[in-house]
């Protein structure tokens, strides 16, 4: 029998060794029976320890997604095309906007017009240091420095000292088509780092009220021409004409960035958003590595799990003798939501509060049904429908536990967290609490509870906008994990298979669940 609860005793039974594995293109790792490696949570550990690693910012994570997909047998849509004569019963899908929002879907071979979505949302983006539209600096002090601006809670103080590389995406103008195109850049090695003042030097060196316009500039290299009086040698620069993007740009981050990509023409590059983020690889921890510590583990950590759900749940699902196309024989959409900008507030058009999902369930239902009666299924497919909004909780920390509210403080290497909120902040009640408990029950896994002190401050997740465009049931829950919104964190190394235990589960068997509520 499940338990709801905050403080449960972990099994001892046996102890978290997780061996760690080579990385692999994530197109062909990972591709043991995946409905088998649900039942050891701990064959995810290392193909999650490689995700973070090799994806640093949102760009990179959708389109290591995309490559996931395309490896099971999903089929790319574009939101530019139709998608009334590609659409099937059987089918498996995904699209993708803006580059750093994705959903994912099958229809069940038995869907029908009007059959409710079993949805799981989460977002991929996470914290960072977004280099500024000019970012070339006045050397100082023999200093060369690079303008940087926080998107959301990034630049805090924990991205003191730390060894920063810079990734993003590019536009570069292909000279043989004219069509401008998107690449992927990821300079991976220590470029820059954001230095501490001693505490030799007293007050000023406090970090209680630091100025991140002044003080948290980062260093990317030496230029002590002005000693000498002549200017750093430039040869190996190509020149730029004066009105082109990268003629505002720092030299040498150009150059690094051509020739990451084998641009030869720096005039080529339209346009970037570049980033910087830790370069240290995500680990295991702990005596008995029960452990991962890894940059950006909120929410790569659920969006992750339930990608990983899907291709799961889609891959059990009955195989013809005849076909080696597996069937999915419910009568249900399963879809999985990754978006786009949650940590500020998600008001762009590839953030939740946008048309994105809406739209995608919307022409799915225009697919498979009259156009004329589209309003009107639309709104019974809402109505049976049902969203998890899956975002990291919070882990009890033992150094604060009377921070925590009791029995409400969540462990590592246990199960996925119900979040609760008394004044709307989540989608939890009393119903989607009971949903989820019985998907838990089925699939043998564990869940535990949240909710904030009356006295601190609560967070907030895509889960109510989500819910109340639609008008669909939800509830809010998530991974646990230490640090939140630290540049560096901790989750336990079973909470990514524990993710994908509980998120397939649901998938498999919310169609059975749902038909046990009135």
């Amino acid at each position: 029998m499940t338990r709801v609860q905050g403080t449960v005793q972990a099994s001892s039974s046996r102890p978290y060794r997780v061996a760690c594995q080579v990385r692999r293109d994530p197109a062909s790792s990972h591709k043991q029976d995946v409905a088998a490696a649900v039942a050891e949570p701990e064959s995810y550990t290392s193909p999650f320890l490689s995700f973070i690693s090799d994806n640093p910012t949102v760009f990179h994570a959708v389109a290591y997604f995309e490559s996931r997909l395309e490896a099971h047998g999903f089929t790319k849509l574009s939101e530019r095309a139709s998608w009334t004569e590609k659409l099937e019963k059987g089918g498996k899908y995904y699209v993708v906007r803006n580059g750093s929002a994705l959903i994912a879907f099958t229809i069940g071979n038995d869907y029908k017009r009007g059959n409710g979505v079993s949805m799981i949302a989460s977002h991929v983006d996470a914290l960072a240091a977004k280099l500024k539209p000019i970012p070339k600096l006045p050397s100082k002090a023999g200093f060369v420095q690079l303008g940087v601006a926080p998107y959301a809670g990034g630049l805090n103080t924990t991205w003191f000292d730390r060894d920063l590389g810079i990734g993003g995406r590019v536009l570069v103008k292909d000279k043989k088509t004219g069509k401008i195109e998107t690449k992927l850049a990821k300079l991976d090695w220590p470029i820059a780092r954001i230095p501490t003042l001693a505490p030799h030097f007293g007050a000023a060196s406090s970090l209680a009220n630091v100025n991140k316009e002044t003080q948290m500039v980062p260093i990317i290299g030496l230029d002590h021409s002005d000693l000498s009086g002549t200017q750093r040698d430039t040869d190996s620069f190509r020149p730029v004409k004066v009105d082109t993007f990268t003629a505002t740009q720092p030299e040498r981050l150009v150059k690094a960035i051509a020739g990451e990509l084998d641009i030869d023409d720096y005039s080529s590059i339209v346009n970037w958003e570049l980033e910087l983020f830790d370069t240290q690889p995500a680990q295991l921890g702990g005596l008995d590595k029960e452990f991962v510590f890894a940059g950006r583990i909120d929410d790569k950590l659920c969006a992750f799990s339930a990608i990983e759900a899907l291709i799961a749940s889609a891959s059990s699902s009955s195989t013809s003798q005849k076909s080696d196309k597996p069937s999915d024989n419910s009568g249900i959409i399963k879809l999985v939501g990754l978006f786009d900008d949650e940590e500020i507030g998600s008001l762009l058009r590839q953030g939740a509060h946008g048309n994105f999902l809406p739209s995608t369930i919307a022409r799915i239902c225009e697919t498979f049904g009259d156009a004329a009666a589209s309003t009107n299924a639309l709104a019974q497919t809402y109505a049976n429908s049902f969203l998890v909004s899956a975002d990291v909780s919070h882990a009890v920390n033992p150094n604060y536990l009377g921070s925590y509210l009791e029995n409400h403080a969540p462990r590592l290497n246990v199960g996925i967290a119900i979040q609760a909120d008394p004044n709307g902040h989540t989608t939890t009640d009393s119903v989607s609490t009971a949903i989820l408990q019985r998907v838990a029950e089925k699939c043998d896994s564990q869940l535990q509870v949240f909710q904030i002190r009356n006295d601190s401050r609560s967070g907030g997740t895509v889960g109510p906008m989500l819910s109340s465009a639609m008008g669909v049931r939800a509830i809010d829950c998530g991974l646990p994990q230490l640090s939140m919104h630290s540049i560096r964190a901790t989750t336990g190394s079973l909470d990514p298979g524990l993710g994908v235990k509980l998120f397939k589960g649901y998938f498999d068997h919310y169609e059975e669940v749902d038909s046990e509520f009135a």
